[in-house]
């Protein structure tokens, strides 16, 4: 039997940046779409779709930061992995920066109308049905911790990202696709990124609406 193929699409929070570092990784058994593979055993395949600053629509104008825009990725990566089963995605921090100069609203407009609204309605060369879908709410950001070097790159984002709850709630529940929140999960020193225990957590939450679904 061919194993259901799940992508997981997001940020550094999905690649599995660990909180406070210089760009370290947390490894093959603690980052969550990892921890999520282990849980859900051989019927599946976990395919990691995180990268670094990746925004929804944004161009991260800091030089050696090309490719960030996610959705000029999002079509390409969908038919290079297709035939996918179920897409999670946890995208929207990075459209926080002050630098782009967005609204939460805005933030999920853009997330509806492209990621979701495109993801579950691309076509797969195998198979009639696109994939199905799990929304994870981006995480809250806590711009009063130490954000690095740069902590006015998140400037206003901590009461912005208290809203994502409700809007990625009800986008999900406009598309009858399961949602996941993030609200309660630690970040670490930076604010921004989850902890090694965040990651198990986050990994059991989504688990359990894969199995729903499967």
């Amino acid at each position: 039997m061919d194993k259901i193929r799940v992508m997981c699409y997001g940020d550094s929070n999905t690649w599995g940046y660990i909180s406070g570092s210089d760009h370290e990784r947390y490894g093959e058994n603690e980052r969550w779409p990892k921890v999520l593979g282990n849980l859900l055993g051989d019927r599946f395949e976990i395919i990691e779709e995180g990268l670094n600053s990746r925004t929804l629509i944004s161009d991260d104008p800091r030089p050696g930061k090309e490719g960030k825009n996610g959705l000029e990725y999002l079509i390409p990566c969908l038919d290079s992995h297709d035939p996918l089963d179920l897409v999670v995605i946890m995208l929207g921090s990075n459209e926080l920066k002050p630098i782009y100069n967005r609204t939460a609203e805005d933030i999920g407009k853009l997330f509806e109308e492209y990621f979701v609204k495109t993801i579950l309605y691309r076509k797969s060369q195998f198979k009639e049905a696109g994939p199905k879908l799990i929304i994870v709410c981006p995480p809250l950001v806590n711009e009063h911790a130490s954000l690095g070097v740069e902590p006015e790159k998140y400037m206003g984002a901590g009461r912005k990202s208290e809203q994502f709850d409700e809007i990625y709630k009800q986008i999900a529940s406009k598309y009858n696709c399961p949602f996941v929140p993030t609200n309660d999960l630690e970040t670490g020193p930076d604010g921004l990124h989850l902890t090694l225990e965040s990651h198990k957590i986050l990994a059991e939450r989504i688990k359990d609406e894969v199995v729903k679904l499967f």
